[in-house]
């Protein structure tokens, strides 16, 4: 090996991008977030069946009758799986809109998880006392919160990812954009009033509107829209 030969650089594959961003701290790619959410999704679901509890045996025959009665477990597992499933597609949906990750959004994204990793908790709640006259209000009082608190961060991360295209893929269409903005506050504006009605006006009147708002979520999402390149 001749003397004074240069090295070859083991980083002038990686692009001037990724070297910038290896340099900030950043991730170039969200494989590894993508498929960490994915484990807490699917802790999340585990859960709520989980909580669901066996009735006590009478030992009369009326078996049917107590897992009749298990119908508010029912109704909230099946509605928080819903809503977990609704925001693991759309999970999947928005990170093809990203190019990377940094710092702060892992956070936020962060803080986003642990809104689904805790609702399992408000959704037992929710069966146990859905069907309590003194405690009912309480019990959709704190569902609707934790409906919101997934909502409120979900838009916190978008807002960031947004700021100045610093994680959105820069060729999406501002006007995509702007529509998925109004319609990520929009949800969190609903929710918040789901919550104040069920506070202060009326409790099923805050669930059914909580409700109908996560259903809507079922229909597919709009196609992403990108600027043509220039000539």
């Amino acid at each position: 090996m001749a003397i004074g030969r240069k090295m070859p650089d083991l980083d002038k594959n990686r692009g001037p991008r990724n070297r910038r961003a290896l340099a900030e701290g950043t991730e170039r790619e969200t494989g590894r977030l993508e498929a960490f959410s994915d484990g807490i999704f699917a802790f999340a679901i585990t859960l709520l069946i989980v909580d669901v509890r066996l009735p006590q045996s009478e030992g009369n025959g009326h078996l049917l009758r107590s897992l009749l009665a298990l119908w508010p477990s029912y109704f909230a597992l099946v509605f928080s799986f819903v809503m977990i499933g609704i925001y693991w597609s759309q999970h999947h949906y928005v990170f093809k809109l990203y190019r990377n990750t940094d710092h702060l959004f892992n956070l936020l994204h962060l803080l986003f998880l642990l809104s689904i990793s805790v609702l399992p908790f408000p959704t037992r709640v929710l069966a146990d006392y859905i069907e309590s006259e003194p405690d009912r209000a309480t019990g959709i009082a704190l569902y609707t919160l934790a409906l919101l608190f997934p909502a409120a961060t979900w838009f916190a991360t978008w807002i960031y990812a947004v700021w100045g295209r610093r994680i959105v893929d820069p060729k999406l269409n501002p006007k995509f954009v702007r529509r998925l903005t109004v319609q990520y506050g929009g949800s969190v504006a609903l929710y918040l009033m789901a919550f104040l009605l069920t506070v202060a006006v009326n409790v099923w009147a805050g669930l059914v509107l909580a409700v109908g708002l996560t259903l809507l979520y079922l229909l597919p999402p709009p196609r992403p829209r990108y600027d043509e390149p220039g000539p």
